[in-house]
């Protein structure tokens, strides 16, 4: 009996203390907790014990310091291989995933900076935004890095990652359409190909959800494109829809990042209102039912998103020219009179002036 009961205590407090392990300090106090779960359990059953011997508590004591440590090195060492054939996914493979060296994110950042970019904001917008409700921070702002991931296939055809034209400009709204709502799919493919765990994958498959590619269903029917109004599924994603607390929030971080930069003056009211417009905008199209997220989470998530815009998005001075020596020198030794504003460039009406026949020195 006493065995089974020193086993169940041990067992529980272990599965406990690992959950939320996140570096290798946190193996060791894993280790450290067990063990002393242990040594408590052990000295308990050794006082409502009958016939046991100073020796025996000796014995037990050690054996349950040795027991902690080493499950806790057990655990490190059988869980990458267990994860799979059970379908858990843990927070040291999620470390794992979020270290930027990864090939995924590697390639992510040389082939769509933009894309790559926007990834790390949502992140830490899911991440705060999970913190705050209860759910699971770290694996929200991983997946948060790999859920865009489909988009470095064609980067050149999101706005995140343009520099010149809009490429969609030479396009029908049904072609783009199509290219737009392809980097689910390549996302997932790609996934696959490089074996992410099956919770990220399902998050790259549900972060759009169904929602309506408005911007291209407007252009559509505005177009005058035969049946565009008729056939609105077509300019939807193809879903599904979130099914966890954090797929919907990443569904709502991706929104809420992509719209922040459209705002003028991005003020933290201004912030709220963009926010709560999607929300509503997400709600009124059904896209967080099949999640668990409640009213009232999506009130703290609203409050989070904004704390975390309205710091990203703060305004900035503009800091006064400061002239260096040189600068100031030239200054002095050139023109006396205060030069209009645009006389640094040269009008094609003027001739040039007659280059000094002193050392190079750059007009004003």
């Amino acid at each position: 009996m006493r065995f089974l009961v020193i086993a169940l205590v041990s067992g529980f407090v272990g599965v406990h203390v690992v959950s939320n392990i996140r570096d290798r300090a946190g193996l060791v106090r894993a280790g450290a907790l067990v063990s002393a779960a242990n040594l408590l359990v052990i000295a308990l059953m050794h006082g409502v014990s009958a016939g046991d011997s100073q020796s025996d508590l000796t014995v037990g004591l050690a054996w349950g310091l040795i027991g902690g440590f080493t499950s806790a090195l057990l655990f490190a060492a059988f869980a990458t291989m267990l994860e799979r054939p059970f379908g858990v996914t843990t927070h040291l493979t999620l470390l794992e995933l979020s270290d930027p060296n990864k090939p995924l994110l590697k390639r992510l950042a040389m082939e769509a900076p933009g894309t790559y970019a926007h990834s790390i904001v949502v992140g830490n917008l899911a991440e705060a935004a999970a913190e705050a409700i209860g759910a699971d921070p770290l694996f929200s702002r991983v997946s948060s890095y790999y859920h865009d991931i489909g988009k470095m296939f064609r980067p050149q055809f999101f706005v995140e990652n343009q520099q010149r034209e809009n490429v969609h400009d030479r396009m029908s709204p049904s072609l783009s359409r199509l290219v737009v709502t392809a980097h689910v799919k390549d996302g997932v493919g790609l996934a696959l190909r490089h074996r992410l765990p099956p919770p990220i994958i399902d998050i790259i498959k549900e972060h759009h959800g169904t929602c309506l590619i408005r911007y291209f269903y407007h252009q559509a029917m505005t177009s005058g494109e035969p049946d565009a109004p008729a056939l609105e599924y077509q300019f939807r994603y193809e879903g599904p829809r979130p099914r966890t607390k954090e797929a919907g929030i990443i569904m709502l971080a991706d929104a809420a990042e992509a719209s922040s930069r459209t705002l003028e003056k991005p003020t933290p009211g201004r912030i709220r209102e963009l926010i709560e417009r999607i929300v509503r905008e997400r709600l009124a199209d059904g896209q967080l039912d099949d999640c668990e997220l409640t009213f009232k989470d999506l009130e703290k998530v609203i409050a989070s998103f904004t704390r975390s815009l309205t710091g990203m998005l703060h305004a900035r001075i503009e800091y006064p020219a400061v002239l260096t020596g040189q600068e100031r020198k030239l200054a002095t030794n050139g023109s006396t009179h205060q030069e209009p504003a645009g006389a640094g460039r040269p009008r094609a009406d003027l001739p040039l002036p007659a280059p000094s026949s002193g050392p190079d020195v750059v007009h004003s």
